[in-house]
């Protein structure tokens, strides 16, 4: 299999994303999972221009890495000056790394109109950059930035300043498809000029944006033309709509089109890489992402699931399993009953299609979504609500009352409500408080705080998403709500649904189900330890 080099800048390129911000530890936290993903370079910030950046850089130098190599990134030096009188050159090699990522301009426009300097004082700048870093020890990898406009624009002038990298001693030229606008055509011709003019010099390399959905297509595409060093963001976020999404690219190469970006053996690890870099950047692994996200192998037609599990391949391009991923069977008003089975058999295997159980399971889903439950995604309490049915579940703790107070004025600045809950566990009483963002955060404080003592693993439950869905509009402040609630130990991800007309019991439910199913998941993982 031919070898494509990946470099991953989910901590420079991936934290310019809206909302989007890495402590030092975050970072550190980052560089360790890609690492054991098999990623074999990650961009990790730019030392000059952001102080934090420099920090964890100098942290890096305590952590052994076991194949990633580090990068900082960087601009060529500024106009006018000596390398070595550039503070971002001299940061960049303060950073330490072997691996060093330089962008300089392409588009004569840029040149001219925004750094404010000739053509040719910019070619200096590109070459007498790449060499500086380079006689210094450093391997320079070198950032065509506009490159795809500036092969439209200005032609011959593109191709000089990738002629000055060489002439530096870059070892990669990487092209980027900065505005993400190109179409797979435009980006095809340009890649394949460049690699027949120095594809024989150096590595040429490719780095899109995502503002016309192609940043995949169009970084597969420049693969094929012979770039052999992709740059992306593990999962695809980024400035504006994003970069090229590295969880779908990598998968892409190596089970479809025969290249190795990662270890043959690391694949499988794909999935639950991505799950814990979600969690260390605080965002919602989006469920719809091919590969890895929760809905990648979801199945709700009864049709297509008869189907898939007389042979999966009769809607599924892969088998979950060899990306860490796993196959779902939706809940809904047209799943049929082995659908329903299956997914009693896997915590009740004993549970046959025949048993009259079943019949009546169906029943009192069927009753529940009637009354505005769904448990399509909301596996979490379909699950409790089988083995309720099945005898096979006992209540963690008995709830006496909660109360929440959301009133205006606030309780004090800066807490929007607090909420108190009586609580019983073993016949021993715990009542306590919690203030919180809403009533619901308060409450769901208030709840882990009772339930701490007893059960310690209920500290590692968070909250990751929140939906709320008013089911009868027409009946305004009198309709029902349904809640959903998405909650994570770090580990696992699962969905409780409750439905009340009064918008917190709804939540009370759906919170309390997510901390019973979790305790409940932890005791069978124990068991099967011990067995």
């Amino acid at each position: 299999m031919k070898k494509i080099e990946i470099l991953d800048s989910t901590l420079r390129d991936g934290a310019q994303g809206e909302g989007i911000s890495y402590s030092v530890q975050d970072k550190i936290h980052i560089c360790q999972t890609l690492d054991e993903l098999g990623i074999g370079y990650i961009e990790a910030g730019n030392p000059g221009s952001n102080p934090k950046d420099m920090e964890f850089f100098q942290e890096m130098k305590k952590v052994q890495l076991k194949t990633a190599k580090l990068c900082a990134f960087g601009s060529t030096r500024r106009k006018d000056i000596k390398c070595a009188e550039d503070s971002n050159l001299q940061s960049l090699l303060a950073a330490g790394t072997d691996y060093v990522v330089i962008f300089g301009k392409t588009w004569d426009f840029q040149v001219t109109d925004i750094i404010k300097t000739t053509l040719e004082e910019n070619l200096n700048m590109i070459r007498e950059t790449c060499e500086f870093l380079r006689e210094n020890g450093r391997t320079v990898f070198y950032d065509a930035e506009h490159f795809f406009t500036a092969y439209q624009q200005c032609h011959d002038y593109a191709f000089k300043t990738l002629q000055a990298a060489v002439d530096g001693g870059a070892e990669v030229l990487c092209l980027c498809e900065t505005k993400g606008g190109f179409m797979i055509d435009e980006l095809r011709e340009a890649v394949k000029d460049v690699v027949k003019t120095f594809g024989n010099k150096v590595k040429i390399g490719i780095h899109t944006h995502n503002d016309s959905g192609l940043a995949v297509a169009n970084s597969l595409v420049a693969v094929t033309e012979g770039a052999v060093h992709v740059q992306g963001v593990l999962l695809g976020f980024g400035e504006r709509t994003g970069n090229a999404n590295l969880s779908t690219i990598i998968p892409d190469l190596q089970l479809k089109m025969g290249y190795e970006c990662i270890p043959e053996e690391n694949i499988k690890n794909l999935t639950s890489i991505c799950k814990r870099v979600s969690e260390i950047t605080n965002v919602s692994l989006n469920s719809q992402l091919p590969y890895v996200g929760a809905s990648a192998f979801a199945h709700k037609a009864g049709m297509h699931i008869d189907a898939v599990l007389k042979n999966p391949s009769a809607y599924e391009h892969i088998s979950p399993d060899t990306v860490g991923n796993s196959r779902v069977f939706l809940m809904s008003e047209v799943a049929g009953r082995s659908t329903i089975i299956e997914k009693i058999q896997k915590f009740a295997p004993h549970v046959q299609k025949s048993d009259p159980i079943v019949k009546d399971i169906i029943a009192k889903m069927k009753d529940l979504e009637m009354n505005g439950y769904q448990f399509e995604g909301a596996d979490g309490s379909f699950e409790l609500m089988v083995r309720k049915m099945l005898a096979q579940y006992q209540p963690f703790f008995k709830l006496h009352y909660y109360q929440t107070n959301g009133s205006n004025p606030r309780p004090e600045e800066g807490v929007a409500s607090c909420a108190q809950i009586k609580v019983e566990v073993d016949g021993q009483i715990e009542i306590t408080a919690g203030e919180g963002d809403g009533p619901v955060n308060a409450l769901d404080i208030a709840l882990r705080k009772a339930l701490e003592r007893f059960y310690p693993a209920v500290s590692r439950i968070r909250l990751v998403d929140f939906k709320v869905r008013v089911l009868d509009g027409k009946s305004a402040t009198a309709s029902k709500v349904r809640v959903i609630i998405e909650s994570t130990d770090g580990e696992a991800s699962w969905t409780t649904v409750g439905v009340s007309g009064d918008l917190i019991e709804a939540c009370w439910i759906a919170l309390s189900d997510s901390f019973e199913f979790k305790l409940i998941r932890d005791i069978e993982k124990r068991y099967k330890r011990l067995n």
